[in-house]
C-alpha cells in the first residue's frame, strides 16, 4: 500500500506569500496616500443568470473601485423542495430526485441515497453491486471535475482546455446513456441493487476511456499548470487557513487544498475503499491554485481506482436476492404468479423500513455529502429526509474569501469552490 497523501508545489512563485503578498520584491510601488475624492462604494449584482456564477446564483457586491468590500450570496432561485417531496414518495421513488440535486455528478447522489436507506434497513448488497457503485462514483468524480476544469478555464480566459474537458465529458455522457438510458438524470440505483446490470460492451467502453483520458488530462495540465496568466489569476487568491477552513465546514478538495488530510473514503471507509490503493492530494497554501492542483490530481487517482475496480469486478447477481426488496425479472413476472404478486406489492406499497434514523456520509465530487433519514416502523417512505450538502457549506465561505480582492478575483474564487445550484437550492 502506498503512502496516504501526495503533496505538490508546482508552478509556485517563490516571491509570493501565503496571503498573496509579494515578498522581498524590488518592484513594489511606493506607499502613497490615497486622495480623498469623496466617492461612495457601489453596489452591483452578478447574476442570478450569469455565466460567471455557474448557475442561478446572485452575488450582491459592494465595491470600492474594483475592490470587493463585501459580497452577499443570494440563493433560492432554483428551489425545488426535494427534501420535502421525498416525504411523500416511497424509498425507490426518491432516487430520481437525487440525481437532480447534482446534475454534474448524478450517480454519486444516486448511490449516496440508497446506501443510507440500506444502512437503515440493514441490507447488505452483493459484492458485484459494491464494485459497480464504486465505478459509478469514481467515474462521476471525473465527470464533475471535468466540468469544473473547463468552465474555470473559461473564467480566466482560456478556451482550449474547455473544449478538451468537454470532449472527455461527452464520452462519460455516452457511458451514462448506455447504462441508464439518460445522459444526466440517471436514476441508476435501487434499494438493494441497481436498475440493471452493466450492459454488454460497457466495460470495454469505460476501459477505452481510461486508456486515453490521461493523455488529454496531461495536455490540459501543460496548457494551464505553468501558464503565467493562470498562475497570476490563482496563486495567492482566495486564501484560507487550515484552521479557518475546518471551522467554516469546508470539505473535499477545498479543504484538502489547505493542507488538511481528510477524505471520507479514507477516514470513514465504505464499500472496501480501505482495500484500494490510492492517495489523497493535499495542498499547502489554501488558495485557488492549490484547489486546482488538488482536483487535477484527484482525477488521476480516480482513474487508478477505476482500473482497480474493473480488475476486481466479480460475477454473480447485482441485486439482493430477496423478493421483498428487489423486483423479480420480467420473465418471472410473466410466468410465475408469486413473482407477479411480489412485483405488484413492491411497486404499489414499497419496501417497509424499521423505526429509527440513519446518517451516511460519503466523499462526493464537491466534498462530504451526507444523507440523513428518519423512518417509522413499517414505513415505506421517510418521515424526514435531510441532506448535508457540500456546495451550500462551501459557498457560505465565499464572502470571507473574496473580501479585499478585485472583482475579477471574485469570479476566480467563486469558480474555485466548484458549487452546483441544484444541490444548494434543494
Amino acid at each position: 500500500m502506498s503512502k496516504r497523501t501526495v503533496e505538490f508545489n508546482v508552478g509556485r512563485n517563490p516571491e509570493m506569500g501565503v496571503d498573496g503578498s509579494v515578498v522581498d520584491s524590488p518592484i513594489l510601488p511606493f506607499d502613497m496616500p490615497e486622495p480623498d475624492l469623496g466617492t461612495e462604494n457601489m453596489l452591483i449584482n452578478i447574476g442570478p443568470q450569469h455565466p460567471a456564477t455557474h448557475g442561478v446564483l446572485r452575488l450582491v457586491c459592494e465595491l470600492d473601485g474594483e475592490t470587493v468590500k463585501r459580497v452577499i450570496p443570494h440563493i433560492g432561485y432554483l428551489h425545488s423542495s426535494f427534501e420535502k417531496l421525498g416525504e411523500y414518495r416511497t424509498w425507490n421513488q426518491i432516487v430520481p430526485l437525487t440525481d437532480r440535486m447534482d446534475y454534474l455528478a448524478p450517480l454519486i447522489y444516486n448511490c449516496a441515497y440508497v446506501m443510507t436507506v440500506e444502512k437503515l434497513m440493514g441490507i447488505e448488497v452483493t459484492e458485484r453491486c459494491k464494485v459497480v457503485r464504486v465505478i459509478c462514483m469514481e467515474m462521476d468524480r471525473i465527470f464533475s471535475h471535468l466540468l469544473w476544469l473547463g468552465t474555470t478555464a473559461i473564467d480566466i480566459g482560456a478556451f482550449t482546455p474547455f473544449l478538451y474537458a468537454f470532449q472527455e465529458r461527452e464520452r462519460i455522457y455516452q457511458l451514462h446513456e448506455a447504462f441508464t438510458g439518460a445522459r444526466i438524470t440517471t436514476s441508476a440505483t435501487r434499494v438493494g441493487g441497481m436498475m440493471a446490470d452493466l450492459p454488454e460492451g460497457w466495460i470495454n467502453g469505460l476501459q477505452d476511456f481510461l486508456d486515453t483520458f490521461p493523455n488529454t488530462l496531461e495536455e490540459i495540465d501543460l496548457l494551464l499548470t505553468r501558464n503565467q496568466i493562470h498562475i497570476g489569476r490563482s496563486q495567492g487568491i482566495g486564501v484560507i487557513s487550515a484552521e479557518d477552513a475546518i471551522n467554516s465546514g469546508f470539505t473535499g478538495a477545498n479543504l484538502r487544498a489547505c493542507g488538511v488530510d481528510y477524505d471520507v473514503r479514507k477516514d470513514q471507509p465504505y464499500y472496501d475503499y480501505e482495500t484500494y490503493d490510492f492517495e489523497i492530494p493535499v495542498g499547502q497554501y489554501g488558495d485557488c491554485y492549490d484547489r486546482y492542483l488538488c482536483r487535477m490530481e484527484e482525477m488521476r487517482q480516480s482513474v487508478s481506482l477505476l482500473r482497480q475496480a474493473l480488475e476486481r469486478l466479480p460475477g454473480g447477481p447485482i441485486d439482493v436476492e430477496d423478493p421483498n426488496i428487489s423486483l423479480p425479472s420480467k420473465t418471472d413476472c410473466m410466468s410465475d404468479m408469486e413473482s407477479m404478486i411480489h412485483h405488484f406489492k413492491l411497486i404499489t406499497e414499497g419496501i417497509p423500513a424499521p423505526e429509527g434514523d440513519c446518517y451516511m456520509p460519503i466523499e462526493g465530487s464537491k466534498g462530504e455529502l451526507g444523507m440523513y433519514i428518519v423512518a417509522e416502523e413499517g414505513g415505506t417512505k421517510p418521515v424526514r429526509w435531510r441532506i448535508r450538502p457540500p456546495s451550500l457549506v462551501n459557498l457560505s465561505v465565499l464572502p470571507k474569501l473574496a473580501e479585499e480582492h478585485l472583482l475579477s478575483d471574485l469570479i476566480m474564487i467563486n469558480a474555485s469552490l466548484d458549487i452546483v445550484l441544484g444541490e444548494i437550492d434543494r
